[in-house]
């Protein structure tokens, strides 16, 4: 594939849209385009004198074509070869991407508590990708995979040191996304038996990349508290989420019994949603899934049903 030029192509009467409206209307934040423009050359925005990025109606087509791709599992690397083939091409089987090794990669870095790669990669995810697809083929199948080899072989030290890591890093998110929201609260907490905050602090990134202002308690909150913490903190709903199947008599008695006596909606997300999806198919919990990005997609009509928005 040529390398693109930086000479803009497009008849000086298009349309031409700043950068932060790009982003409004495709959902992926100008950090991620600036990444996809100069270390992919995926996009070629004009500029203005002052050096500002605008973007044309067929740039904003080409974002929409970069998206499809990268839901459907092609790694950033990738994508420039396959832009301008036609729409019927196949993506490439999950063998020819680069996301194991980028899996590969985060685990042993995770592992070996070297954190400052380990923060560079978080940063590194979070430019090159859009929440979603972050999260989805790089944060949750890691998180998973450790948990899964943590259950077998406990390792306290890389637990909780990658638990400090992503909890300061999810909360300095939150701290300025809170701010510069005006959108619905969710109180969002760990469920009993869930040994970290992993789960929840997933959750909450995607929560507030969604426009939500974000209350997260990282250890469980007691039931019985819910209905106070929901008054006392103005929440739109509560949110729970769990990496563990949590026990039979939370998940058949308190937790139903908790949902009827709130005032807002109760959903419940992460792997217990899964695990648990035919305990509470019916009644006042609402089972989200444990594909966090459909989840949190899920809150918005869930709240319209609820006629909170």
């Amino acid at each position: 594939m040529a390398p693109m030029s930086n000479k803009a192509t497009h008849p000086p009467d298009t349309p031409l849209y700043p950068i932060r409206e790009v982003s409004r209307l495709t959902g992926v934040n100008s950090v991620t385009l600036r990444a996809w423009e100069r270390r992919y050359g995926l996009i070629r925005p004009q500029r203005t004198p002052k050096g500002h990025r605008l973007y044309a109606q067929d740039d904003i087509s080409r974002i929409e074509r970069i998206l499809q791709w990268l839901n459907r599992g092609v790694p950033v690397s990738q994508v420039a070869d396959l832009l301008d083939q036609p729409e019927t091409v196949e993506a490439p089987t999950p063998n020819a991407g680069d996301w194991a090794s980028q899996r590969q990669q985060l685990q042993a870095v995770i592992e070996a508590v070297d954190l400052p790669k380990l923060e560079a990669l978080y940063h590194q995810s979070l430019a090159l990708y859009p929440l979603s697809v972050a999260i989805n083929e790089l944060w949750q199948p890691v998180i998973l995979t450790l948990e899964a080899k943590w259950a077998a072989e406990p390792d306290d030290l890389v637990r909780r040191t990658f638990e400090a890591f992503f909890r300061s890093q999810v909360g300095i998110r939150l701290h300025y996304a809170n701010q510069a929201t005006r959108g619905p609260l969710i109180l969002l907490s760990a469920m009993p038996d869930d040994p970290g905050p992993l789960w929840v602090l997933m959750c909450a990134l995607m929560a507030s990349e969604q426009g939500y202002r974000v209350q997260l308690f990282d250890h469980s909150l007691p039931l019985d508290d819910l209905p106070q913490a929901v008054s006392r903190l103005h929440s739109s709903m509560v949110l729970l989420s769990s990496g563990q199947r949590e026990n039979d008599r939370y998940i058949r008695d308190d937790l139903p019994k908790a949902a009827e006596a709130l005032g807002v909606p109760l959903g419940v997300c992460g792997e217990v949603a899964r695990l648990r999806e035919n305990d509470l198919r019916d009644g006042a919990v609402h089972m989200l899934g444990d594909d966090l990005p459909q989840a949190i997609a899920r809150l918005r009509p869930l709240l319209r049903e609820s006629g909170i928005l």
